[in-house]
């Protein structure tokens, strides 16, 4: 008796543990873990000798790896089929928008003091800040219609605006390419990283080109169904003939 209720709270336990949404609670994990970061950088005294810069870069590069992280939903998806991805690319794309606000307003508020004459000026000035400041700007669109109300309202409309992610990805690797210290004729400096994240948006991007994309899914459905029918080649037989 004892022995039968210690299996049935253990089936109960694997039941509770495997039914609890893991996935949404280690996507709220990523989004969130660049500021834990942060808070915990500043209360251990890592800011650096500029503090002011180091936030700027710091949340600017947090920003563009969860857009990576967030462009490469769809072809996770088209490469394994895992389709319980696709509701939380709203909540990575979000959660990117954050960042990129963080990082904007330091540069704002602390690096200039709200003088936005000076502001205006230097968009103008230096080419690495206009491509952020487009790249904010179409991102902040996304954000704000990224709700069920703007999706039904803008119709067909919705999908065409959304796909300006791919320019946002662009503009971001461009902007952070131009803004750091190095040099693209000898791959010197800082360079390489930005090299790196560019091949990276590049690469996301062409595995969501509709011909690769059926490509990749009928190759993932061809190796299942390879795997299926070694395994029990029997029960293959019957399906098909079912058919």
């Amino acid at each position: 008796m004892n022995a039968n209720n210690a299996t049935c709270d253990k089936n109960m336990i694997m039941t509770r543990f495997f039914s609890y949404p893991w996935l949404r609670i280690g996507i709220h994990a990523i989004g969130l873990f660049p500021l834990g970061e942060m808070i915990f950088k500043f209360l251990t005294r890592q800011l650096t000798v500029n503090p002011i810069q180091f936030i700027e870069q710091f949340f600017g590069r947090a920003a563009l790896n969860l857009l990576v992280l967030t462009l490469a939903v769809t072809p996770v998806i088209t490469i394994t089929g895992w389709n319980k991805l696709f509701k939380h690319r709203r909540t990575l794309g979000l959660y990117t928008f954050l960042l990129f606000a963080l990082h904007f307003t330091t540069f704002v508020a602390l690096d200039y003091g709200f003088d936005f004459r000076q502001i205006f000026l230097l968009i103008f000035q230096k080419p690495f800040i206009l491509l952020g400041t487009l790249a904010g700007i179409m991102l902040l669109a996304l954000a704000a219609t990224s709700f069920k109300y703007w999706r039904k309202r803008l119709g067909k409309n919705w999908s065409r605006l959304h796909k300006l992610v791919y320019v946002i990805g662009g503009l971001t690797v461009l902007h952070y390419a131009l803004a750091v210290k190095g040099s693209l004729s000898n791959l010197s400096g800082n360079i390489v990283r930005p090299l790196m994240m560019g091949l990276l948006v590049f690469i996301l991007l062409v595995l969501r080109i509709t011909p690769i994309k059926l490509a990749i899914i009928a190759l993932r459905k061809r190796i299942i169904d390879y795997f299926r029918s070694n395994r029990n080649p029997s029960a293959i037989k019957e399906f098909d003939s079912e058919i």
